[in-house]
């Protein structure tokens, strides 16, 4: 027997019951908690002007074009990015943050910050668990 999964529930116009499969919230958080979203981010925030696609791309080691470009889009769509088309020989396309963007960016700078001040003691606990996973009397 398969269950099906609770619809949000619309608690007041506009607000929902969190993290019900079918909330809009679930469907942004999926979206701004990607790898690729949260580098961009972090990348056009931290240098504040437009920037051409080539920089942004060197400044993010293992993106693909692809992936780039798909990411670059999305931000475009859900209003975080600004895209801006100059048609000089050859055309330049730079991109920004939005006000929109400029707000989550502040969010995703905090959790970059935490992150990188918290990886030593992350990596500690990793290593204690593997230990304890590794020896069958420590389990």
């Amino acid at each position: 027997m398969t269950t099906k999964a609770k619809p949000a529930r619309e608690i007041e116009p506009g607000s929902y019951e969190a993290y019900m499969h079918d909330c809009p919230a679930v469907a942004l958080l999926s979206t701004i908690s990607n790898r690729w979203v949260s580098l961009t981010m972090c990348t056009l925030g931290s240098y504040g002007d437009p920037m051409r696609y080539s920089h942004i791309s060197r400044e993010i080691p293992g993106v693909s074009q692809k992936m780039l470009t798909q990411t670059l889009r999305m931000l475009e769509r859900d209003g975080m990015v600004k895209r801006t088309v100059t048609p000089t020989v050859p055309v330049r396309v730079d991109y920004e943050l939005t006000p929109l963007g400029q707000g989550l960016y502040g969010l995703l700078s905090q959790v970059r910050d935490w992150a990188a001040d918290k990886t030593d003691e992350v990596d500690g606990a990793r290593a204690r668990y593997d230990t304890r996973k590794a020896d069958p009397a420590g389990v």
